[in-house]
Order: structure tokens, then C-alpha cells, then sequence
């Protein structure tokens, strides 16, 4: 795990990885399927391809549903900005040129197996975190603080499952 930054506006970064026992082919196809992540995540309820398509693309856009305790139900709108099939998969939250958040899966072929890494930027877009700031500008560490460490957690939780079901064999939400 690394995670970098301490304001908003230093658009503050995570990364978590861990080396998969399944070879690339099956890690990709758990990664780029997005409609598969809120079964692997607490914050994630739903996700949505919109414009008729059905799974990841350069530019294609998709909704997510998420949900928390603290800062209660959104939705936002994510477009995918990188698209190396094997290799990575990225989107861009709200705003492909300024976007809320930027995340990104990428996989290198390591030791039989491969290295799997999942890494965010939060900003430089405005978020739902920014009025949380505005309102408490003298606690922006803290919030971005905790913040972080939520997505550190959510992450490695997300890696752990992909690791799970790649090196079980599972690939698709039918379980095969």
C-alpha cells in the first residue's frame, strides 16, 4: 500500500497490489467487468452501462450507485480514459478532463501469475468530500485523512476478492 497527498488540492493517491496465482487472461476478465464490483465492494451498490453498451471501451460511460454511513447515497457518472485489454483499465469520475476521481487496474504478467494493482487519484474536480471541506475548512486533513484510508480499505478489499475468485477459477458474475 502507498498513499500519498494530505489536502485536496495536492489530489491525494492510493495504490494497493497483490500477485494473483491465475494467469492475466482471467485477472482482465474480472477487472474490466464492472458490474461485477459491487459484489466485491461495501460503498459500491450498482453499476450501469449507459449509451447501449455493454461492457468497456475507450470513452464508453457507465453509472455507479454508492452508498455511505457517513455521507449517505450518489450516483456518479464514470468514463473509461484507458483501455489496454490485459493491461489496464481506467476511468474518470464526472469529468473526463477534471475528474472527481480517477482509478485504475493494471496487470503485469509476474511469477506465473500476475501482479495486480488497483490505484486512485481524488481530484482535481470537486467532490461531495469538497463541501464536507468547505463546510470544515480547518479539518481538511482529517476528512482527506480518513478518506483515504476508507479507499485504502475498500481497495484492498476489492483486490481480495478478485484474488479470490481469479484463483478459484470464477470469472463472470454466472460464476463461470
Amino acid at each position: 500500500m502507498e498513499w500519498t497527498g494530505a489536502r485536496y488540492a495536492d489530489t491525494p493517491t492510493v495504490e494497493v497490489d497483490t500477485w494473483i496465482d491465475a494467469p492475466p487472461e482471467r485477472v482482465w476478465a474480472l477487472v474490466s467487468d464492472v458490474e461485477l464490483m459491487p459484489g466485491m465492494s461495501a460503498e459500491l451498490q450498482s453499476v450501469r452501462w449507459q449509451d447501449g453498451c455493454s461492457g468497456p471501451a475507450p470513452g464508453a460511460r457507465f453509472i455507479g450507485h454508492s452508498k455511505h454511513d457517513a455521507l449517505g447515497e450518489w450516483e456518479t457518472t464514470s468514463y473509461i480514459v484507458e483501455y489496454e485489454p490485459l493491461r489496464v483499465f481506467a476511468w474518470a469520475v464526472e469529468d473526463p478532463d477534471r475528474p472527481t476521481a480517477l482509478w485504475r487496474f493494471s496487470l503485469q504478467p509476474r511469477n506465473g501469475g500476475t501482479q495486480l494493482s488497483q490505484w486512485m487519484r481524488m481530484g482535481p474536480g470537486r467532490s461531495g468530500l469538497s463541501f464536507a471541506i468547505d463546510r470544515m475548512p480547518e479539518k481538511e486533513q482529517k476528512i482527506v485523512f480518513v478518506r483515504m484510508r476508507e479507499f485504502e480499505t475498500g481497495i484492498t478489499t476489492t483486490l481480495a476478492a478478485i484474488k479470490q475468485r481469479a484463483e478459484a477459477g470464477t470469472t463472470g458474475r454466472t460464476g463461470a
